[in-house]
């Protein structure tokens, strides 16, 4: 099957272009916080009710504001040049390890306010959070970003446009959708999330952010495999793989910790 090229304005209002990118992430930001919200509630109700609705404004400011300013950092040369696009997200540059980030920040200053563990709050949004992403990936779609080497074939595949094809490729027309196989790999990892958290949320406070840390690492791993437009690389590594280690070993060690600390509580 072919996967066909979209345009990456849905509409114009009041002259201005309205970007499919941008409608897509709001829509991934909404469902997980709203998720997020529900699962708190029903988990804690004694706690601080609608405790992610409240602070939804921070949260999405924070998330968004490190998302580009990460995303930014690893394009220096450019933004450097072209300082006010760095505002401009309208058609693209958010790094999810800028969101992850930026979320993390943003449960430290809602655990402060309301002298909260800091697991309680930030487990339910790293579950959802792979729901938000599992949706916000199709962003990278309709800008015919994200996409992988050219397919073997020519059966089925992305079509990439010719101005939105890297250096060196222009001479292809199908890629590997690898914004798909990333999106399809979250939304399992939701619902892997979504059940551990129901059975052991309570009992093990940080393990579901901790495993959340720890697939999305793998998943965004052996993804950059296959990516021939990532943002920045070192070497021939893309610095994305680099950050997923490092998420990777952060992920292990804090389920070590969690366990440990159950275990003496016994």
């Amino acid at each position: 099957m072919i996967i066909p090229a979209q345009h990456d304005i849905a509409f114009n209002l009041f002259g201005i272009s309205v970007y499919w990118y941008g409608i897509i992430m709001a829509l991934g930001i909404f469902c997980a916080l709203v998720c997020a919200n529900k699962l708190f509630n029903d988990k804690y109700p004694g706690i601080k009710k609608d405790i992610f609705i409240e602070f939804a404004p921070a949260i999405i400011i924070c998330g968004i504001l490190c998302a580009r300013l990460y995303f930014c950092f690893l394009n220096p040369h450019y933004y450097f040049t072209h300082p006010l696009e760095i505002f401009d997200i309208r058609e693209g540059g958010l790094s999810i390890h800028g969101g992850i980030i930026g979320g993390i920040l943003s449960m430290l200053f809602i655990v402060k306010k309301y002298r909260l563990n800091f697991f309680t709050v930030i487990d339910p949004l790293a579950c959802t959070t792979f729901l938000g992403q599992a949706i916000g990936r199709w962003g990278n779609y309709f800008n015919s970003e994200a996409y992988g080497f050219p397919v073997a074939g020519q059966n089925w595949g992305l079509y990439i446009p010719q101005s939105r094809r890297i250096s060196g490729y222009t001479q292809y027309d199908l890629f590997h959708p690898a914004f798909l196989y990333e999106s399809i790999l979250d939304l399992i990892s939701f619902f892997i999330l979504f059940y551990i958290y129901k059975k052991f949320g309570e009992k093990f406070r940080g393990l579901v952010f901790f495993s959340y840390l720890i697939l999305y690492a793998v998943i965004r791993f052996f993804v950059e495999r296959i990516r021939i437009d990532s943002a920045f690389d070192i070497g021939s590594v893309p610095i994305a793989q680099i950050v997923s280690v490092i998420l990777f070993i952060i992920g292990i060690t804090g389920i070590t910790f969690v366990l440990h600390k159950a275990k003496q509580h016994k």
